[in-house]
């Protein structure tokens, strides 16, 4: 196995371990909830009632800062990256671009946020390239050092710069997390799943007409 696939095995376990602990946080939360409110039954993590992951106040690529606010009435898909990553990062947005597709005319209720964790090599020009290369919708936000490490927090993610030879990569963790349209926490979906697993769930959310 080489160095970097033994990398992304290590994250895609971390992450486990992390949903493992958030999903037991969640199961508290959901115990308080009447049996009609822990309807509909999803394939990810259940986070209703979540004390983390509230927001983010970030700038995105054309420097104006957004919070959860600004895509209210959205069904909102949060994912942690970086540009130059091999794999993990590709498969999260292509997968994202493809959850759209599946869900027909609803698609255009779901917002895709990627929030770099690399902002040093991650200029504006080219985050703002890299997502949309996946769907013109897609939105990156690009904060500071101070202002990553506070919204990392809030959300429990990892990251961590990783010395290459001459250069770095980034190891981070590999969950997205996906809000409701009143802007509130209510899932986290693994690196794992398939395309149709996160439009089963997201589709839920969606308000019905």
């Amino acid at each position: 196995m080489d160095q970097t696939r033994g990398r992304r095995t290590a994250l895609v376990r971390l992450s486990a371990i992390t949903l493992a602990a958030l999903g037991g946080a969640a199961i508290t939360a959901c115990d308080r909830l009447s049996p009609a409110a822990k309807q509909p039954s999803f394939r990810g993590f259940d986070l209703t009632g979540a004390d983390y992951g509230r927001d983010f106040s970030l700038p995105d690529v054309y420097g104006q800062v957004r919070t959860l606010a600004d895509f209210r009435g959205k069904v909102v898909m949060l994912f942690f990256g970086f540009v130059q990553c091999p794999d993990i990062c590709p498969t999260a947005l292509a997968r994202a671009a493809e959850v759209k597709r599946l869900l027909g005319a609803n698609g255009e209720h779901l917002q895709m946020i990627f929030v770099t964790v690399d902002p040093e090599r991650d200029t504006a020009q080219v985050l703002r390239d890299y997502v949309t290369s996946f769907d013109p919708s897609f939105v990156a936000l690009r904060g500071d050092a101070e202002a990553l490490q506070a919204t990392a927090a809030e959300f429990k993610v990892f990251y961590k710069a990783v010395p290459t030879g001459s250069s770095y990569t980034m190891d981070h963790s590999t969950q997205s997390y996906v809000f409701d349209p009143s802007g509130r926490l209510r899932l986290v979906l693994r690196h794992d799943q398939t395309a149709e697993d996160y439009a089963h769930d997201i589709a839920q959310l969606i308000p019905q007409p």
